[in-house]
Formats: structure tokens, sequence, C-alpha cells
């Protein structure tokens, strides 16, 4: 897993990271770090907030389109902004919840639920990008 944080010293201070997680647990083991890094820390309930989001969001990609081509987390005053990329150009739908727990359907609504905004756009060599922003 590769691991990259940019610092940014404009007058909206903002941070960045890049990586390609394996696993949700990975990508949650990233977004740990890299609130760890952030000044001033984002407030226990933000920081779960974004591993559920993540969490969700990378399991979606490697259940759905076999494989996570990066995670991008940016966050600056305002927001924390995260970014999954992956192979499958089939955007996230909605589904009734399978309450026997065996078909899932829980994680799109929770990813809206959680996030001020969630975008899916095109990925520039095929896939897609999902991404959503939380308030910091």
């Amino acid at each position: 897993m590769q691991h990259q944080l940019v610092l940014d010293d404009h007058p909206s201070p903002s941070a960045y990271r890049v990586c390609h997680p394996d696993s949700a647990a990975d990508a949650r083991e990233v977004v740990r770090h890299f609130a760890a890094l952030l000044r001033p820390e984002p407030s226990a309930g933000t920081t779960q907030n974004v591993l559920l989001l993540v969490s969700e969001l990378v399991a979606n990609a490697l259940r759905h389109a076999g494989a996570v081509t990066a995670l991008h987390l940016r966050a600056d005053r305002e927001r924390i902004e995260v970014s999954v990329e992956d192979p499958s150009s089939a955007h996230p739908r909605e589904r009734r919840p399978d309450l026997s727990g065996s078909n899932g359907g829980f994680g799109w609504p929770l990813v809206k639920s959680l996030a001020l905004d969630v975008v899916v756009l095109p990925g520039s060599s095929g896939g897609k990008t999902v991404r959503a922003a939380l308030a910091r």
C-alpha cells in the first residue's frame, strides 16, 4: 500500500493523502493516521464518520468492482473529502435493505446519510470515482 501526505501552506491549509488499499481494514488504518495529522484534529465523532464512510466505499468497490484503484483523502478547514476510484463504470444503486443480512443494501443509504454531498464521476480511463464530503 502506498502512502503519501502533502501539506499545503496556501491561505487555506489543506492536507492530502492517496493510497491503494487492498482491504477496508487497510483503508481505515490510513484514515486514522490521516485524521491524527490534521490540525486541529477532527472530533472523535467526525473521525468515526469518516472511518465508516471510507470503510463502506472501499468495501463496496472491492465487492462490486473487484478492486480499489485509488483512495484519496483531502481535508481543509471546513471539509474532509473522500474519493474512491474503482475499475467499474457501473454506478452505485439503491437496493432494498435485506433484513436477513445476506444481501446487504444498507451501504449506499448510509454513505448518503453521512455525507454532505456524494457524486459519482466517470474515470478518465474507464471505471468511476465516488466522491463524498463530510463537515470537519
